[in-house]
């Protein structure tokens, strides 16, 4: 179900069980790596969304061949180290942000010449912090408003390892370093404020790759070869995270969600909403492919409470903040998130488009530079026009708040949640019905 714009009225009670779609983040990854590798990787229960589109579609440009074994199976023939060609044109990384800044890493380290692009919202998102670095490893590349958008041209090779300390915890800036440094000569060093999502360093370990990780300083060695491996994706614990909102939310829900993936730089929003005195409990832990995966069993919750966040937690619930600002609006007391400044510069300023459209349905909500205040318990009322800012998660997380408020509520934009999650509104119908 893809359109434009949903009408939702509230639900009865979220019951059932799901698994969601595969995780995004570790979807890209695969395609990235098993297309570097030498050999024949298979990668199983992988996203086909929007965003990951655009990473497969930019390695077949690469001259990566990728066949699909089925509607979530890819077989990737990786031609080896250092055997990407020459793109014939300008790649289009769509509205993947991932897809932008870990491929400016692996261009990097290759001697022919690259464009790389974006739709309007990619297009205004920061690309400076991935330049920066990649150029004081040796790397060419020219991209507009002063090295601060796409597109962005990229004439790399020859790169010489750095040590690199981020001034933001950012996993994208992480990963296109570590992968430009498997190009590079030396070991490269990148030094973390706080610890961001390690998918890359799970992962590059399974390929083959020695990545050294003591506490938040990350190493590896240039011109470590990767070798292809089987991988299976587990579900995206960010997209479990709306259906889980609602079911705190509705009276007389319960939902087990399956093979969710719980890695603990992606575990944050479990944590809060557990100070929350959320009912959640995770069950059948074991890991797949280098990643801890589980269930978990939610249940309605009807004694909420207020928790502070600081710039520490934000991290590991990047992706969640939205869906925590609805689930807040229900929570007795003040709840305030800070040291969210990085979120004014995602697929929106998710900041901001919370705050606007959620003071529409009533809440009681404070914007800061760097987040948000959230005073409730508050009944949340319907509105026939809220905007997705063209953000997934914004719409999925109205979508949420619609479904726990009296009356009918219209979402325009919500085309966007394709991007991470097709079936969205599908499964909602669903477990709602």
């Amino acid at each position: 179900m893809k359109t434009s714009s949903v009408t939702l009225k509230k639900a009865g009670q979220f019951k059932g069980q799901i698994i969601p779609p595969p995780d995004k983040s570790i979807s890209h990854r695969a395609v990235f790596f098993s297309s570097l590798a030498y050999g024949k990787s298979r990668v199983s229960n992988i996203l086909r969304a929007g965003d990951t589109n655009s990473t497969i579609n930019a390695f077949r440009m690469l001259g990566v061949e990728i066949k699909e074994i089925s509607d979530d199976s890819l077989l990737i023939d990786g031609p080896g180290f250092m055997r990407l060609k020459e793109p014939q044109d300008v790649i289009d990384c769509g509205n993947s942000g991932t897809t932008a800044r870990l491929l400016s890493g692996v261009l990097s380290g290759h001697s022919f010449f690259s464009v790389l692009t974006g739709d309007q919202s990619l297009r205004s998102r920061p690309m400076y912090r991935v330049i920066e670095p990649l150029d004081a490893m040796g790397a060419r590349i020219s991209a507009r408003s002063g090295k601060r958008y796409l597109p962005m041209s990229i004439k790399g090779g020859g790169l010489k390892a750095i040590t690199y300390k981020m001034p933001v915890a950012s996993a994208q800036v992480k990963s296109a370093i570590i992968l430009a440094g498997l190009f590079a000569e030396g070991d490269t060093v990148i030094e973390e404020p706080l610890k961001s999502r390690d998918h890359t360093e799970r992962m590059l370990t399974a390929y083959g790759v020695d990545v050294d990780t003591k506490g938040l300083r990350v190493t590896v060695t240039g011109g470590s070869e990767l070798t292809a491996c089987d991988i299976t994706i587990p579900g995206d614990i960010s997209s479990a995270a709306f259906f889980i909102a609602g079911v705190l939310m509705v009276e007389g829900s319960e939902l087990l969600i399956k093979d969710v993936g719980l890695n603990p730089t992606r575990h944050g929003f479990i944590e809060m909403i557990k100070r929350m005195g959320a009912d959640v409990k995770v069950l059948d832990k074991k890991v797949v492919s280098g990643e801890s995966t589980g269930s978990l069993l939610c249940k309605y919750s009807d004694k909420l409470k207020a928790i502070k966040l600081t710039k520490e937690d934000i991290p590991s619930m990047i992706d969640e903040f939205p869906i925590l600002c609805v689930l807040a609006a229900r929570a007795t007391g003040v709840t305030e998130i800070r040291g969210a400044r990085e979120l004014r510069v995602k697929e929106s300023d998710r900041i901001s488009s919370i705050v606007t459209e959620l003071r529409k349905m009533g809440a009681k909500i404070e914007e800061y530079d760097d987040g948000v205040a959230i005073e409730g318990p508050v009944a949340l009322n319907s509105c026939n026009s809220l905007q997705s800012y063209g953000d997934h998660r914004i719409a999925m997380a109205l979508s949420i708040a619609a479904i726990s408020a009296e009356g009918e509520s219209v979402i325009h934009g919500t085309d966007a949640v394709g991007i991470s999650y097709p079936e969205f509104y599908d499964t909602l119908e669903m477990l709602t019905q």
